[in-house]
């Protein structure tokens, strides 16, 4: 299993539509096989950033997900929305192992 993080932050004003299109990804993106979650997430403080927690089964499936078509029309849309570039990370689940859990 590989999670993948997103840290993002957008340029003021482009709170919502930022967050229409990540969700319209989001909602295409559940229906990957590899993928087991996608979580979307705005920051209390700071409504211009926001954070993407992305469960994979493994990396192939990661690497299968950013050529997707709905994947490189989010890329391309929200592209001039950002304040700065977007910092993704992957990790390891160390617990809970089980998916039945998430």
């Amino acid at each position: 299993m590989v999670i993948y993080c997103v840290e993002v932050k957008v340029l003021p004003g482009k709170e919502a539509e930022f967050e229409k299109a990540t969700l319209e990804n989001r909602l295409e993106t559940r229906k990957e096989s590899g993928n087991l979650r996608f979580d979307v997430l705005q920051q209390n403080d700071d409504p211009t950033s926001f954070f993407l927690y992305e469960a994979y089964s493994n990396s192939d499936s990661v690497l299968a997900h950013k050529q997707t078509a709905h994947y490189l029309k989010w890329r391309d849309l929200v592209a001039p929305w950002m304040a700065e570039p977007r910092k993704g990370t992957s990790h390891k689940v160390c617990a809970p192992l089980e998916v039945s859990k998430w």
